[in-house]
């Protein structure tokens, strides 16, 4: 007989959302860009909501075999972007995003003020329930959403993430989301991920700083390793299904379809390097790259923004898995 935590849904509980208050913090300047966070720790699962009060021209770059998500077009307008956890179901936090920018928008439905929101998902159901983000929690983090700081670590959209399944599910390990900013000039480049990958993160120097993990040795496997394991033992369970990278690469800069499309594609096949393997077929890693089209730098091209990006996105994935506390 099933056990009452397994049947626990958003249908059988009274769940409230919680804001999150006690992760560490990344902190940035980018005024453009609104972030709230919020989560049932019934799952623990939530959303992570990014907010443009005056909205963003974006391309999307999918990778893997396995994505989720509302991608209108591969070239679109967006006032807000929704990560969430809960798969597909977890799409139902988007639906509350608009529903919220509706009321604050005084229900004004005239063509030009319909809400565009975007999202990606991943699959977070390895927890004993099947709590979900749903319309009520994206629109509480979208009510939260604040300039300047982006909580990292197991929380949010992140909030039961793991990475490191290649050798074994039981190798796994808790990640999260994670995030990095710089400025160039009047630039401003920040990209935010959530990693729930098969692959393991790898640091710069090459070594696996997260998943793969042993828990009998303590030693952690580095993922060719971990092809040798598997074809001196032909009886490993296969790698399990359900496992995405969602990231969004924002910057202020202004650039064509062509260059933001590029500078994904871009962004997106560096972290390849960070998170090893990636792009698999059990996997559903999916970026967006939007601009807020505030200023010009002609000293900065769109190859160079790739490559600061890239570093960017390697620095983001390292910080997925930053304590959260007490």
């Amino acid at each position: 007989m099933t056990d009452r935590n397994q049947r626990l849904s958003n249908d059988t509980a009274a769940l409230t959302s919680s804001i999150v208050t006690d992760a560490p913090l990344l902190e940035f300047d980018f005024p453009a860009l609104l972030i709230g966070v919020a989560e049932y720790p019934e799952g623990p699962t939530g959303c992570t909501v990014f907010y443009f009060p005056d909205g963003v021209t974006g391309a999307v770059d999918i990778r893997g075999g396995a994505p989720g998500g509302l991608l209108p077009h591969p070239w679109s307008y967006y006032d807000a972007i929704c990560f969430a956890g809960g798969s597909l179901y977890g799409l139902e936090a988007a639906s509350g995003v608009a529903a919220e920018l509706l009321a604050q928008r005084e229900y004004a439905v005239s063509f030009t003020t319909i809400a565009s929101v975007g999202a990606a998902i991943i699959y977070d159901f390895s927890r004993k329930n099947s709590v979900y983000p749903d319309k009520a929690l994206g629109r509480a983090a979208l009510r939260a959403a604040r300039s300047g700081q982006f909580p990292l670590g197991a929380c949010g959209a992140g909030a039961s993430a793991t990475v490191g399944k290649g050798v074994r599910f039981a190798y796994r390990e808790p990640a999260g989301q994670g995030g990095a900013f710089r400025q160039l000039g009047p630039t401003k480049l920040a990209v935010f991920t959530v990693v729930n990958a098969i692959g393991a993160i790898v640091n710069r120097q090459g070594q696996v700083v997260r998943g793969n993990l042993n828990p009998r040795t303590g030693e952690r496997h580095h993922p060719l390793a971990a092809v040798e394991h598997r074809l001196a033992n032909p009886d490993t369970p296969p790698t399990p299904p359900g496992n995405t990278t969602i990231t969004l690469l924002a910057t202020n800069q202004r650039l064509t379809h062509n260059a933001l499309q590029q500078l994904g594609r871009q962004v997106h096949s560096a972290m390849t390097q960070a998170i090893q393997p990636f792009h698999t077929a059990n996997d559903g890693d999916t970026l967006f790259t939007v601009t807020t089209n505030e200023v010009e730098n002609p000293a900065l091209d769109a190859m160079a923004l790739g490559l600061i990006g890239s570093e960017l996105a390697w620095d983001a994935v390292l910080t997925s898995f930053t304590p959260r506390g007490p």
